[in-house]
Formats: structure tokens, C-alpha cells, sequence
């Protein structure tokens, strides 16, 4: 969703765009884009799954460090740095880069820290939040809702850092309590193992529980309109799209206390929250909050308003396509 965003706002403003995506590309098909391409600028985003191409066993492709970008996930500048080699690819990266991009004030400060020195190449990109059809998507009809049921939307690749199957886990409980719940879980097995793990797992609770592939970008606001609370349970985030299009369809958020998840679902000083926290690592927590959500109407309503008006003062796909700029230009100017 965000590279597409990216795409299309800065094709807007007359730039030549390629993206493609990195899981299961050889390094060789990249550098054959690149001489087909020919690209003055390479924007990575993710710094260890796009950087692993980059620095790849198939040799270093001589455009590869001309005004190289780097957008970091959560991942990289959390979790992932605590790893020996990740943390090597990670850090060359970000010492290669000509800019680095900052979408949220958490991922900013923490890439401060990790880089104290480079304080003058990162840059602040507002994140915005895009639609990009109307098409409809029977959610509630997939995830086997009757009259009265509650909905819960996950829209997250399966992989360890989500909580995806932890989630999945602890809403068993709920719905023990709450037999009118319902889970959809949407997104791609990023992780073999952990996804085997929470197929095995959605198979036994299908009585209340759905894994669907990725919702098409254009059927993403009827999947949250369609939703009662929008789900996010990751260990690791930097700023993610799901509770920022959570807000702006107007639903209400339950998720981690994490310092990525803080400002979507806290806000500012004097902003309404959008949304309920639980602590991660504390399933009774977790279905202490969703009992909440899921038995006052009032409160999913007001959370749900509050998220929408606090998005009406985001900035557009157009100012956010101007932050990424003045991270182009200020890395094609450097040396």
C-alpha cells in the first residue's frame, strides 16, 4: 500500500517510478531492471529485505550506491538489529544511504539513536492514507457473520514480529466469552514456519476465524468499513498502514503498547485516542481490552469518530510525494 501511494503521487508529479517487490527476486533480475531502467536514484524501502538485493551474492551492481534511499520498517531499527548478521546488512545500508526516511516521530527518535551521526540525512516524511478504488469485498460474509456478530479485521503478513497467531491464540479465549466474535486475518505467509504454525491453528478455530489473501488495494476501505474494530498485534512497528486506514474509515483500533502504535491510537496532546492498548506480552491484557471493544458500542463508536476526524487533518498523498522529494533531491546533491 505504501509503495503504491508513493507510485502514483510521484507519477503525479511527473517522475519516472519503478517499483518491485523483493520477496523471491534474484539479485540478477534487479540489476537487469536497473540497466533496462536506468535509474537516477534507488529508493529502498526496507532496509534488510530490500538491502539483502543490494548487497547480494550476484556482485554489486555499479548503479546500486547511486543516491541510494532507505525508508526503514519497525523491524530494522528495532528487533532486527539485535542479530548478528541482519544487523551487519542493516548498518551498511543505512551508511550507504544517501537519505534516510523517517515516517513517525518513534521511528525518527530511534534512528537518531542508532545513528547520531547521520542526524543531518534523515528526514521527516509525512505518512498519508490513500484509496485507491471502491470496489466491495463481502467481508462480513466471509468471516461468517450472523445478525449481532462482532468483526474483528488483522490485516498483517503472517510473520513472528505481526503476533499474528498469538492474536489468533488469545481471541480463542474471547470467543469462548463472546460467541458472537468473528476474525478475519488477511495478508500473505511471510514466514514458512510461523505461517504453517498459524494455518494449523486458524483450521481448528474456523468455527469463528478466517485467513484470506491479501485484500486487493482497491477493496481495502470496504474491508474496513465492513469491520468493527480493526486489529494490529505486532511486537515491532514503525508507523503502520493498517491503524492509519483503521482511523480513516472510522473504525476503532485495538492494539499493542508499542512506541510505533502509541501516536496512532493516543494522538497528541489534547486528541481524542482512536483506540485501546493492551500489553503485548500479557494475554489476559489483550482479552481484557477486547472485551471492552467488543461489549460497549459506544465506546467502538466514539474511538471510530475519533480516528476519522483526527485523519481529516493528515497531510494528502501530494504533500507526503513532496517529503519524499526533498529526500531525492538532497541525496542526489550530496556526494
Amino acid at each position: 500500500m505504501t509503495a503504491e501511494r508513493w507510485r502514483r503521487a510521484l507519477e503525479e508529479k511527473r517522475i519516472a517510478v519503478k517499483v518491485m517487490a523483493t520477496q523471491g527476486l534474484p539479485a540478477s533480475a534487479l540489476y537487469e531492471e536497473m540497466d533496462r531502467f536506468r535509474p537516477d536514484l534507488i529508493h529502498a524501502h526496507h532496509a534488510l529485505r530490500s538491502g539483502g538485493l543490494l548487497l547480494g551474492p550476484a556482485g554489486v551492481h555499479s548503479r546500486v550506491w547511486i543516491h541510494l534511499v532507505v525508508s526503514p520498517a519497525g523491524t530494522d531499527i528495532n528487533g532486527d538489529l539485535s542479530e548478528g548478521p541482519r544487523r551487519e546488512v542493516i548498518l551498511k545500508i543505512f551508511e550507504r544511504s544517501r537519505a534516510i526516511i523517517a515516517q513517525g516521530p518513534a521511528t525518527r527518535q530511534r534512528l537518531e539513536e542508532i545513528l547520531p551521526r547521520a542526524r543531518g540525512r534523515i528526514f521527516s516524511v509525512p505518512k498519508s492514507v490513500a484509496w485507491f478504488g471502491e470496489e466491495n469485498i463481502r467481508l462480513r460474509e466471509i468471516g461468517g457473520c450472523r445478525p449481532g456478530s462482532i468483526l474483528f479485521l488483522f490485516p498483517a503478513g503472517i510473520r513472528p514480529v505481526k503476533g499474528n497467531l498469538e492474536c489468533l491464540r488469545n481471541l480463542e479465549k474471547v470467543h469462548s466469552l463472546r460467541p458472537h466474535l468473528r476474525a478475519v486475518f488477511a495478508g500473505p505467509a511471510l514466514d514458512t514456519d510461523y505461517a504453517a504454525q498459524f494455518e494449523k491453528e486458524i483450521i481448528r478455530l474456523a468455527s469463528f476465524a478466517r485467513w484470506i489473501n491479501p485484500i486487493p488495494p482497491a477493496a481495502m476501505r470496504s474491508a474496513y468499513e465492513a469491520a468493527d474494530g480493526v486489529l494490529n498485534a505486532s511486537f515491532s512497528e514503525g508507523l503502520a498502514n493498517a491503524l492509519l486506514e483503521g482511523m480513516a474509515a472510522g473504525r476503532p483500533l485495538l492494539a499493542s503498547d508499542i512506541p510505533g502504535n502509541r501516536g496512532p491510537v493516543l494522538g497528541e496532546k489534547g486528541d481524542d485516542p482512536s483506540g485501546i492498548l493492551f500489553n503485548p506480552q500479557d494475554p489476559e491484557d489483550f482479552i481484557k481490552q477486547a472485551l471492552r471493544l467488543i461489549d460497549d458500542e459506544d465506546l467502538r463508536n466514539s474511538l471510530g469518530q475519533a480516528g476519522k476526524k483526527r485523519a481529516k487533518g493528515w497531510p494528502s498523498p501530494e504533500e507526503e510525494a513532496e517529503g519524499l522529494i526533498r529526500a531525492y533531491e538532497f541525496a542526489r546533491q550530496s556526494s
